[in-house]
C-alpha cells in the first residue's frame, strides 16, 4: 500500500510539475473535459544523460520500487539516444518511456559542458530515488544552451530543463468519437494548437500496433544565468493502441516513430 501512494505521489508530483512548463497541457484538458471525455495517460516521458549516477536505470528507481519492470529496448542512433520503457502489471498505470543520451557518442564539448552541469548537483541529490522529479539542479547560460543545441536538440532541453516528465500521453482508445487520431488532430488544429509534422502528423499505424500524434512545445521563458529567454517547453502526444493478431493489445514502442515524436521539443526553422 505504502508503495502504490508513493507511485501515486510521485505520478502527481510530475504531472503538477509538467503542468507548469507545458501551457498547451490545460487547453488539451480543457477540449477533452469540454467533450465530456476522461483523460487516461498512456505514458509519460523522461529524459536524463547517460551518465551512470543519473542514467536511465538511476530515473527508473522509484518505479521499479513500485512494481514496474523493464520492457522494451530502444536505440536512436542519428541522436545519439537509448532508451527502455518501464510497464507495471496494472494496466490503469502509465507506461514509463526513459531515455538517455549516449555521451560517449558527443563531442568532447558537449560532453565536458554536461560534466559541468552534473558536477553542480550533490552526490546526495543525484542518490535520491526521486531524481526523476528533480528539476533543473544546476545553473546554465542559455549561450550555453544555445551552444549545445547545435549539436544536440535533446542535450539543449535537457539543460533547461533537468529531469521531468518531458511530456505525458492521453490514450484516445477510450475516447469514443475522438478515438481516431485524424478526428483528434482536427479539433487540436482547430483550437490553436501547433501538431508536430516531421515524417507526418500521424507515425506509425494500426499495423504496426501503435498511432502517435503529437503537439510542438510552445515557447516558454526560462531564467538562465544570463537572463530569461524563450525556449521549446514540453508538449502533449497522443497514442492509439491496436491489438496484434494474437489479440493482445501492443505495449511497446516504434523507433521510426519515436524518433520523430523526440523532435516535438525542437527550435524548428518554421517557428
Amino acid at each position: 500500500m505504502d508503495a502504490a501512494r508513493d507511485l501515486d505521489a510521485l505520478l502527481a508530483r510530475l504531472l503538477a510539475d509538467h503542468a507548469a512548463i507545458n501551457p498547451q497541457l490545460a487547453v488539451v484538458h480543457d477540449l477533452l473535459a469540454a467533450a465530456g471525455k476522461t483523460v487516461v495517460h498512456d505514458h509519460l516521458a523522461l529524459r536524463t544523460w547517460g551518465d551512470p549516477r543519473c542514467d536511465i536505470a538511476a530515473l527508473a528507481r522509484p518505479f521499479i520500487a513500485a512494481g514496474y519492470r523493464v520492457g522494451g529496448a530502444y536505440r536512436f542512433p542519428a541522436k545519439h539516444l537509448v532508451a527502455r520503457h518501464l510497464e507495471h502489471d496494472d494496466p490503469a498505470r502509465p507506461l514509463v518511456f526513459i531515455s538517455e543520451l549516449v555521451l560517449g557518442e558527443c563531442s568532447p564539448g558537449l560532453r565536458d559542458s554536461v560534466a559541468a552541469l552534473l558536477a553542480q548537483v550533490p552526490a546526495g541529490r543525484l542518490a535520491a530515488p526521486d531524481l526523476c522529479a528533480a528539476g533543473r539542479p544546476w545553473q546554465v547560460a542559455h549561450a550555453e544552451v544555445t551552444a549545445l543545441r547545435r549539436e544536440s536538440e535533446y542535450a539543449a532541453w535537457l539543460a533547461a530543463f533537468g529531469w521531468c516528465a518531458n511530456h505525458f500521453t492521453v490514450l484516445t482508445n477510450p475516447l469514443g468519437d475522438l478515438a481516431e487520431l485524424p478526428r483528434l488532430n482536427d479539433l487540436l488544429k482547430a483550437h490553436g494548437l501547433a501538431l508536430n509534422a516531421v515524417g507526418g502528423e500521424i507515425k506509425g499505424s494500426p499495423a504496426q500496433g501503435l498511432e502517435q500524434s503529437s503537439t510542438l512545445a510552445a515557447e516558454i521563458a526560462v531564467a538562465f544565468t544570463d537572463g530569461r529567454f524563450a525556449v521549446p517547453g514540453c508538449y502533449t502526444e497522443f497514442a492509439r493502441r491496436h491489438a496484434g493478431p494474437d489479440g493482445r493489445m501492443f505495449r511497446g514502442f516504434i523507433e521510426g516513430s519515436a524518433d520523430k515524436i523526440f523532435e516535438s521539443t525542437d527550435r524548428l526553422p518554421a517557428r
